[in-house]
């Protein structure tokens, strides 16, 4: 846990880093980024920014993520999301007009990480026992017991429920590989509210929770309104988390989790994944106003810090960067490049205090575990 106000003696400070550990990112617009974004997310970050310099206004700024980059900072597993969204400056544009088309961008980019899957370059994980094989392989390659690098595992996900055209159809989605859904994300939809809206679950919605426990499919928490925040925790019975979210007693915004919602989510053993978006990091931060250098992943360790204390231990806590999640560098930690420099987080966790096996939950093995014993 950290320790407010202690000081660190210079020997600390100026011991060899530690060896890199595995990471588990909870949430990762990867589909998204390379069908909508057409972004070849094979090639180093650096190729694709120098590609998207010839195009002015396309994309918000310098993308960080792409497969090299992950597996460069022992990204090894992560949540992978299907996300029924355009990028559009009209921002009614962003919108799909019909749910047909969601439902078809659904399988769209499902079909991208079908073909990854193909290539090798990621594997799907759509059951405990696989997550936690693979999470062993990873683990053996970082120990040189096995010198090829591992594929980038994966746990797919829904961003905004949509492309489910009815409350039955999480059975297609199921057999498809789902294995999450957030019913939410930006505004209002068919079945809840959500991030800058205001209200409940529809009639639909509350069927939709009750089908999704019916089968096995996990609730992400993130991005509820929150009436239909607690409506949702009431309905639902099985396994909630929430991939990526940060406090909002220390940064007000309806997009962040109360202490009481945290606390809900607490006992009924989520994992909370800290989100590295600067506008939710530091209170006051303005999009395309204000300098990404005002924030650091020091910051990020604040949220987390905030919610292992409401925790009163480090095992609801974890990571779920977001990043290009529809922005780029201009809107992360300023001493963030790409997505190989979470990283550093254990570092930083460690200066706050933290012992080696609370990073070890938060980096990595908070998310395994909860995925273990949750998907069947």
């Amino acid at each position: 846990m950290s320790l407010p106000g202690c000081l660190l003696d210079s020997s600390f400070l100026f011991q060899p880093r530690k060896p890199p550990m595995l990471l588990f990112d909870a949430h990762l617009d990867l589909a998204w980024n390379a069908v909508e974004w057409n972004r070849n997310l094979e090639l180093p970050t650096s190729e694709i920014r120098l590609f998207e310099k010839h195009y002015t206004d396309i994309v918000p700024g310098d993308c960080t993520v792409s497969f090299p980059e992950m597996q460069r900072g022992n990204m090894g597993l992560c949540v992978a999301t299907l996300l029924p969204r355009l990028h559009r400056k009209d921002k009614p544009l962003t919108f799909y007009q019909s749910r047909e088309s969601t439902y078809a961008a659904g399988y769209g980019q499902l079909a991208y990480y079908r073909a990854m899957v193909r290539k090798g370059v990621l594997q799907d994980l759509p059951t405990g026992a696989a997550v936690r094989e693979h999470c062993e392989l990873w683990q053996k390659f970082l120990t040189g017991e096995v010198t090829d690098r591992p594929a980038i595992g994966y746990i797919l996900s829904m961003e905004g429920a949509s492309p489910i055209l009815n409350p039955q159809q999480v059975d297609e989605w199921y057999d498809a590989g789902l294995r999450i859904v957030g019913p939410a994300h930006y505004g209002p939809n068919e079945y809840c509210h959500g991030t800058g809206s205001v209200g409940g679950l529809t009639a639909d919605g509350q069927q939709l929770l009750r089908e999704m426990d019916r089968v096995g499919l996990l609730l992400d928490a993130t991005h509820l309104a929150d009436q239909s925040f607690w409506e949702a925790l009431d309905i639902f019975g099985g396994p909630v988390l929430a991939s990526h979210h940060n406090c909002r007693s220390l940064v007000p915004s309806d997009r962040q989790l109360t202490d009481e919602q945290i606390q809900a989510l607490i006992q009924r053993g989520a994992v909370i994944g800290a989100a590295f978006d600067n506008w939710m990091i530091k209170p006051g931060w303005v999009k395309y106003v204000t300098s990404p250098d005002s924030v650091s992943m020091n910051d990020i360790v604040t949220h987390i810090d905030h919610i292992c204390q409401l925790a009163g231990n480090a095992n609801h806590s974890g990571i779920g960067t977001d990043l290009d999640g529809g922005f780029g560098r201009e809107q992360s930690p300023g001493d963030l490049d790409t997505i190989a420099d979470v990283q550093r987080m254990s570092e930083l966790l460690s200066q706050r205090g933290y012992s080696d096996a609370d990073i070890e939950k938060i980096m990595w093995r908070n998310y395994v575990e909860f995925f273990e014993r949750n998907l069947k």
